[in-house]
């Protein structure tokens, strides 16, 4: 299997390689189904995967089909239904259908390769674009595969038929992939965001643990000490470092957007205090803190006795930080925050989308047929 870090960057890559490839792509789902809309796999010809849309049979039986794909070169949808016999393959408690899209992308395909340029060049620039995939019948009666898309600004990079004002209809708060049937067309709306970015102030035994596990978890990781031999390539091989001079001024350093995680655990807390007084006044998504509760409380009491912050101000402060799982251990502690790290992530997400505005379209329903 090939390393990755993001499979988006893998597909742009592998589409300036030559190579031939097939994606496989959740295309609706009804009820349980082991991933969700836009999970994807990459298969190669010789057999191997990248990723995973479920494991168990579901993948065993697309890897089966994309044999079919790599022979005929034509794009195939197939429907899943999940019965009893499958429930116990996938561990799933009820059943459920789904439908993969199994999409052959030929070793040179300039339209492909200038999309995926576009998702990475907006991940780079931790910009949100959104992909189009339309399912159509062609002229054989084959299925084709259309793909574009969609910048912030409207702009369109590919082709689907549609017009930009039409397309932007379906991605106004649009904070998850989902299949929408409009116009007789339907179509796979996915927003591709930038990795969230997880920094960790001190370069200790935690921080090393919770970088091998946020690169897992596909956090871009950033650790912050002001010791060199602490904060270096050997240590966080995966991860960028910044080495400071001082906590004192650590935002004239790093820029924390509000894709930023971020976990205080500087070493013997000696510097936790002046690098939360700092974060506060960004826009972090999260903030925790390594302290024990009757550290914390000084540390809360002197930021509102000699820096004017309020007690509403340490709310969104995660401390006690992570899932409480009785944790003792450096990989134990590690574990704890990254689960609470997952969760908050994943709960950001589905706020998005409970608060978006999604007018037209309604989601893929079990009648509609391919």
């Amino acid at each position: 299997m090939r390393r990755i870090n993001n499979l988006w960057y893998l597909i742009y890559d592998l589409t300036n390689t030559g190579e031939s490839f097939v994606i496989a792509t959740i295309f609706g789902k009804v009820g349980s189904a082991p991933r969700e809309n836009g999970a994807k796999m990459i298969l190669y010809a010789d057999g191997s995967v990248t990723g995973t849309i479920g494991g168990g049979i579901l993948e065993a039986e697309v890897r089966k089909l994309a044999g079919q794909v790599f022979e005929t070169k034509i794009p195939l949808v197939h429907r899943f239904n999940f019965g009893a016999a499958e429930i116990s393959e996938t561990n799933m408690i009820c059943g459920g259908k789904c439908d993969v899209l199994l999409d052959y992308v030929p070793g040179s395909n300039p339209t492909r390769q200038e999309i995926y340029s576009g998702i990475v060049n907006a991940l780079n620039k931790r910009e949100v674009v959104w992909l189009f995939t339309n399912i159509g019948l062609g002229n054989t009666g084959h299925i084709i595969v259309n793909k574009c898309l969609v910048n912030a600004n409207g702009i369109i990079t590919g082709h689907l038929g549609c017009e930009s004002a039409d397309l932007n209809k379906f991605i106004s708060g649009t904070a998850k992939a989902e299949v929408h049937i409009w116009d007789n067309q339907r179509f796979l709306v996915e927003p591709v965001y930038g990795r969230d970015w997880l920094y960790i102030f001190g370069a200790g035994h935690i921080a090393k643990q919770l970088a091998i596990l946020a690169a897992m978890a596909d956090f871009k990781t950033v650790v912050i000490d002001d010791r060199f031999e602490y904060a270096s390539k050997e240590r966080f091989p995966d991860s960028d470092i910044v080495v400071l001079n001082s906590f004192e001024d650590l935002l004239s350093r790093v820029q924390i957007n509000q894709d930023g995680y971020l976990v205080i655990a500087t070493r013997g807390h000696m510097y936790d205090k002046t690098v939360l007084e700092q974060v506060l006044k960004t826009p972090s998504a999260y903030v925790g803190m390594i302290a024990s509760q009757r550290k914390r409380r000084l540390i809360y009491e002197t930021l509102q006795a000699e820096k004017g912050f309020e007690a509403r101000d340490f709310i969104r402060v995660h401390s006690p930080i992570g899932l409480e799982i009785r944790a003792e251990t450096p990989e134990e502690i590690a574990i704890s925050i990254i689960a609470e790290l997952i969760k908050v992530r994943a709960e950001r997400k589905h706020a998005a989308k409970d608060c978006g505005f999604n007018p037209g379209g309604r989601l893929f329903e079990p009648h509609v047929r391919i």
